[in-house]
């Protein structure tokens, strides 16, 4: 893995994709930080921060996009899975070097709440905290951004696809008022995303009596429920979508000032989560 890391750390630099990323980044928050902080007189970083997000749509598929879909156009990959090192370690060491390009900028952000302090009040709690939420979002948007990379050898597929997941995300808030809240409408809901999760395993191991079974059992699983207790579908499918809305756990700390940990863990687990599904794919190049 750590050969794999300096590898991958040494290529984002020497092709200026991570100079640009890094650069892109601290301009736009030069720009944000002096209209809301120094001309502006608001006292939470934060709010810079909060405008940045927009930025990461646009340059994180830029430093994702070529991770594992330049290997597989190049046919490099099949050199890098035959390997002596574990699929884990693969992803784990292109998943750090990303991150260690994230994390320059980032720590640059941080003399920005100090410079803010030099110039009058300042609540730095408040601001690290939001900084650290940002870092760690934008470490689920680079996990994210790998996985859609291994799906395919275009890197233009690649970067047009996790901006398009991106921007869903940000629209998620506004999207969750449009589903159904009857028990039916819920139920349906349920449904459809159970059968898309089947479907995404079934992608990433092919087994179709597996992938069958647990349709069928997850199908059979709803109706018994919605036969029993049809109640608890009500307003259940708004409630769950409501949860796993990525940016609110950032907002949390922007608009309400509290350090919210399970947010974070939220956070942490969505970047598990897709860096298995990411090794979940490279398995299955390996085994086909």
């Amino acid at each position: 893995m750590k050969a794999i890391y300096k590898r991958e750390l040494k290529a984002y630099f020497d092709s200026m994709i991570g100079y640009l990323f890094i650069a892109f980044l601290v301009l736009f928050m030069g720009v944000y930080f002096l209209a809301y902080n120094l001309a502006g007189g608001y006292p939470y970083f934060s709010a810079a921060l909060s405008g940045l997000t927009v930025m990461m749509m646009i340059g994180v598929p830029v430093l994702t996009m070529r991770s594992f879909s330049e290997e597989r156009k190049n046919k490099t990959d099949q050199l890098l899975l035959t390997a002596p090192v574990s699929v884990w370690g693969i992803v784990w060491g292109k998943y750090l070097s990303m991150v260690t390009v994230f994390a320059v900028p980032t720590g640059i952000f941080c003399l920005c709440p100090l410079i803010i302090q030099a110039n009058g009040t300042a609540y730095l709690a408040a601001d690290y905290g939001s900084i650290l939420a940002f870092f760690l979002m934008g470490c689920v948007f680079i996990a994210i951004g790998m996985w859609i990379s291994s799906l395919t050898e275009s890197q233009v597929v690649a970067a047009v696809g996790t901006f398009g997941v991106f921007l869903l995300l940000m629209l998620w808030p506004s999207l969750v008022n449009f589903l159904p809240s009857s028990a039916f409408g819920s139920a349906a809901g349920f449904w459809i995303l159970m059968s898309l999760a089947v479907f995404c395993f079934y992608r990433m191991t092919e087994s179709r009596p597996v992938s069958a079974a647990v349709w069928a059992a997850g199908t059979a699983a709803l109706v018994i429920l919605y036969l029993v207790k049809r109640s608890m579908f009500e307003h259940a499918l708004t409630g769950v979508m409501e949860a796993l809305a990525v940016e609110e756990v950032f907002e949390h700390f922007v608009l309400d000032q509290t350090f919210d940990l399970g947010g974070l863990m939220f956070y942490l687990s969505l970047v598990g989560l897709f860096l298995f599904f990411t090794t979940q794919s490279l398995e299955k190049r390996r085994w086909s």
